[in-house]
């Protein structure tokens, strides 16, 4: 909004002129998505206790995870709030790449809302099935898919996958690029949900791979950057940097009242959201295979999970003492706080192995 109002300006005041660059926009949006984190999240803090909007707890969860219960849950509402109002005050809005990352962001923040919803109303940490989830979910992604296939005149986006590492490995998927899409975005939403399971855990984790994306994005949106470098050329995905940007703000805001011992919890309308935040940026940028990388502490806690109830059906016996992940070092005598601290250390050791990539060719 702003670049529309205040750039055209630049004729006349040489100072509106900073508009022009994707930098100045996306570090506007970064403070601009931490200032209304700060401002509103005690408010939002207090509705939702006003409300009764209270975290419930799973009986087999780790006796220390009892005393959460009635936390505040679906602060991620206050997280969607900051990444969507920024987002659309700093970013060009004649942008299909922003309205599909806003929209895809909003579609599975709605899911998680949904699920939320349920579990306060029924007081049980029991909300929408498994496979209501997937289904909305997968409804979601084709919707997303088709867009993209659908983009109108200049934004031309190709279904075709690059492998990280290599110069030429380039595929094109054709018909199954979409479905493919479905996997990315449930995958990565999924993951995300996964890891928010101790305070500031999801979040913090959340921060890095935004800010990872921010760079893909902004490269990939730049013609001469990404011959250069030999990464897929995506023609206006560069504005998409603003959103992650946004992203980043947002998630050092919420993570202000996240932080051990947690003032609010963002629950699934978080989690989701931002894993599907995650993975579309992904999609964008023409690097989902590299979100496996640059998620990957996410992929870590999903595969704990998938690693934990493939052993327990087929040998019946567990890998890890319980899972997710970091729940298997809550039980191994770790404090939460060091377990939140070392894996957002492993996450920045993935996000920089994954930025080398981009010489690494």
């Amino acid at each position: 909004m702003l670049y529309h109002l205040l750039f055209p300006l630049a004729e006349r005041i040489m100072l509106f002129n900073v508009f022009r660059y994707i930098t100045f926009r996306a570090a506007g949006a970064v403070l601009t998505a931490l200032l209304l984190s700060l401002l509103l999240g005690p408010l939002f803090i207090k509705l939702l206790r006003r409300l009764s909007v209270g975290q419930s707890i799973l009986d087999v969860a780790p006796e220390r995870h009892q005393a959460k219960a009635g936390t505040p849950t679906m602060g991620g509402l206050l997280i969607l709030f900051a990444v969507v109002v920024p987002t659309l005050l700093w970013a060009r809005l004649d942008n299909p790449f922003v309205w599909l990352a806003v929209g895809v962001t909003a579609g599975f923040g709605s899911i998680g809302f949904a699920d939320d919803y349920l579990k306060v109303r029924r007081s049980h940490n029991r909300g929408l099935s498994a496979r209501a989830k997937f289904a909305l979910s997968a409804l979601l992604s084709i919707g997303a898919g088709v867009a993209l296939m659908s983009l109108p005149e200049g934004f031309d986006f190709a279904p075709t996958v690059a492998l990280p590492f290599f110069k030429r490995a380039i595929f094109d998927l054709g018909v199954v690029y979409i479905p493919f899409l479905v996997v990315v975005l449930f995958g990565a939403s999924s993951a995300v949900n996964l890891t928010d399971g101790l305070d500031g855990l999801a979040i913090g984790a959340t921060l890095i791979a935004a800010a990872t994306y921010a760079i893909f994005t902004y490269i990939a949106g730049n013609s001469v950057v990404a011959t250069y470098l030999q990464v897929p050329y995506v023609r206006g995905v560069g504005e998409v940097a603003i959103f992650c940007g946004a992203l980043v703000g947002a998630s050092m805001g919420f993570l202000w009242f996240n932080s051990h011992p947690a003032e609010m919890i963002m629950g699934d309308v978080g989690s989701l959201g931002l894993g599907g935040a995650i993975g579309m940026v992904a999609v964008l940028a023409k690097q989902e295979i590299l979100l496996v990388l640059v998620g990957g502490l996410f992929v870590l806690e999903a595969l704990s999970v998938i690693i934990q109830v493939t052993s327990f059906k087929l040998r019946g016996k567990r890998v890890f003492r319980m899972a997710p992940l970091h729940h298997h070092f809550e039980l191994a005598g770790w404090s939460e706080p060091k377990i939140i601290v070392r894996f957002w250390i492993l996450a920045i050791v993935f996000a920089l192995v994954s930025l080398s990539t981009l010489k690494l060719r």
